[in-house]
């Protein structure tokens, strides 16, 4: 009876633990999300990015995202995508398109790794609003409004983040609801 108790206490710990390392870093699409894994092993498995995923191997960027890093992306779902005109996403993703596709999509990174505390914090100390510089030479605007970070891309474009902090071996991914557009 004891040992039977000890084994049920020890597959309760087990449980629990396992538990808060899988809270810890969120499910997104529907697959967990491995700090151990960089942003490209991870995003590959997410059922809400299979668009982003396309679109980063048809701009050739699958080799820089793996890279050691530190990057934050800003990671559009399918339906932030689908918002985009009817066609675009198609347009983008053909060959002679790649040097748009790797701007738009540059747009979305940053060159470190920025938690979403780390980000209200420069909105705090902005004064409300804080500009952030992309691997793509655009500046995003940072906000929180209602309790929600908010990015604001160089179109005047404002997407959500719905999901931050999936820490990657490589940054941080924070799922927004918006492709962030470059001026053009």
């Amino acid at each position: 009876m004891l040992k039977s108790f000890r084994l049920a206490t020890a597959i309760l710990a087990l449980s629990t633990a396992t538990g808060f390392a899988q809270a810890e870093n969120p499910m997104v699409g529907g697959a967990a999300m491995y700090d151990t894994k960089n942003i490209i092993e991870n995003a590959v498995n997410s059922a809400d990015h299979t668009t982003l995923v396309a679109a980063v191997k048809a701009a050739g960027l699958v080799e820089t995202l793996s890279g050691a890093g530190p990057f934050t992306v800003f990671a559009p779902t399918n339906e932030a995508f689908a918002k985009l005109p009817a066609g675009t996403v198609e347009t983008l993703l053909k060959p002679e398109n790649k040097d748009q596709l790797a701007k738009i999509l540059a747009c979305h990174v940053v060159a470190s790794k920025a938690l979403a505390a780390d980000v209200q914090k420069m909105v705090t100390d902005g004064g409300g609003m804080s500009k952030i510089k992309t691997v793509g030479g655009c500046e995003l605007t940072a906000m929180v409004e209602d309790g929600s970070v908010k990015i604001k891309d160089e179109m005047g474009g404002v997407a959500t983040v719905t999901i931050a902090d999936v820490i990657q071996s490589n940054g941080v991914i924070h799922v927004i609801d918006q492709v962030l557009l470059p001026a053009m």
